[in-house]
C-alpha cells in the first residue's frame, strides 16, 4: 500500500517521466479553455496511471492516459478509436516526435511549445537527448503511491465547504495537490517562478490559500515528501505545532513531512491526515479565516452532509 520511493534509484526515470508528462500536459493546455488557477491543465490519478481527463476536439473528445500497468501512453477518442505509444527508454526528443503519430492517426492537430516549464536550465523537448530513462517498476511504484495519497487528499478535501480545488496532479512541478481558499483576495504574487509566466503565477495565487500535497523530490531536495504551505503566509504560521516528525523548511517556505516517515508509521493514513489538518489549521487560525463558515466534518459514503 505504501511502496518504497527512495529518490536516487529512480532519479533518471523521474526526470524523464516529468518531461514526458509536460509534453502531454501541453497538449491539454492547447486544447482546453482556461479555468481559474490553471485548473484546466493538470492530470488526474486513474485506475491505470495518470490521465488528462476528456479534452475537446471539435464535436468529440480526446483522452490521453499514462498507463503504468501496460506501460504505454493510450490515446482514445469518443469515436471509439484508440492508439498507443510504448513507455520504454527513449529520449525526450523521440517521445515528443512520436506522440504526433497516434494523434495524427486520430485526426488531432495540436500545436504546443517545446520548452519545459518550471525547471532550471531547461532543454527544448525537440533537442533533449539527455533524459532517456524509463524504469517500468519504479514508475509503477510511484503510481501506486499516488493511488493511496490521492484517496487521502480527497478525504481531506471533503472536510471543507468553502472553495476548494479538485485533487490535481500538476505536471509542471510534478506534485499531487489540493488547495483550500479563505474566500479573500490575496496580495499580488511577486512571480519569478522559473519557466512560468508571472501572469500565470499571479492568477493562480489571486486569492488566499492553504495548499497541501505530495512531491517525489528532485536533485536539490532528493527526498519524497508531503508538504503544506499558505499564501500569503500569515504571521505566526511557522511557529504552529504540527504533526511530530514534520518541520518547517525555510528554503522551500513550507511544512514538510517525509514520505518515508509516513510509510513506516504504524498508522500512515492517520499520520498523514493529521499533517494535512494541523497545517491547514495553522494557516486558517493565523490567517483569521472564517472557519465556522468554511469547515465541516469529513465526508462518508452515502451520508448527506447535514446543514448547520
Amino acid at each position: 500500500m505504501w511502496p518504497e520511493l527512495p529518490y536516487a534509484p529512480w532519479r533518471d526515470t523521474a526526470a524523464t517521466l516529468h518531461l514526458w508528462m509536460q509534453i502531454v500536459g501541453k497538449v491539454r493546455l492547447s486544447l482546453t479553455p482556461w479555468v481559474n488557477h490553471s485548473w484546466q491543465v493538470p492530470l488526474y490519478v486513474s485506475a491505470r496511471g495518470l490521465t488528462t481527463s476528456p479534452m475537446p476536439i471539435g464535436a468529440e473528445i480526446l483522452e490521453l492516459e499514462f498507463d503504468f500497468i501496460s506501460h504505454r501512453l493510450a490515446a482514445r477518442t469518443s469515436r471509439g478509436e484508440e492508439r498507443s505509444l510504448a513507455l520504454v527508454p527513449q529520449a525526450v526528443a523521440d517521445f515528443y516526435a512520436r506522440l504526433a503519430e497516434p494523434l495524427g492517426e486520430l485526426g488531432v492537430a495540436v500545436e504546443t511549445t517545446d520548452m519545459p516549464c518550471e525547471l532550471p536550465n531547461p532543454i527544448r523537448f525537440t533537442e533533449d537527448r539527455v533524459h532517456c530513462s524509463y524504469d517500468a517498476e519504479a514508475a509503477h511504484r510511484f503510481w501506486r503511491a499516488l493511488l493511496r495519497i490521492d484517496a487521502l487528499l480527497k478525504l481531506f478535501r471533503s472536510g471543507f465547504i468553502g472553495k476548494v480545488s479538485p485533487v490535481h496532479f500538476f505536471w509542471g512541478s510534478l506534485d499531487l495537490a489540493v488547495t483550500r481558499f479563505s474566500g479573500r483576495p490575496a496580495p499580488l504574487h511577486p512571480g519569478g517562478v522559473p519557466g512560468l509566466a508571472d501572469a500565470v503565477t499571479r492568477e493562480a495565487y489571486s486569492h488566499e490559500v492553504s495548499s497541501a500535497g505530495f512531491w517525489p523530490g528532485n536533485d536539490s531536495f532528493p527526498h519524497a515528501a508531503f508538504y503544506s504551505y499558505a499564501y500569503p503566509q500569515p504571521p505566526g504560521f511557522v511557529e504552529q505545532a504540527v504533526t511530530p516528525g514534520a518541520y518547517y523548511d525555510k528554503a522551500l517556505g513550507e511544512f514538510l513531512l517525509p514520505y518515508e516517515q509516513v510509510r513506516q508509521a504504524a498508522e500512515p493514513e492517520a499520520m498523514l491526515l493529521d499533517f494535512f489538518t494541523r497545517t491547514y489549521l495553522a494557516a486558517a487560525t493565523c490567517g483569521h479565516w472564517d472557519r465556522k463558515a468554511l469547515e465541516c466534518s469529513l465526508g462518508a459514503p452515502r451520508r448527506v452532509r447535514p446543514l448547520a
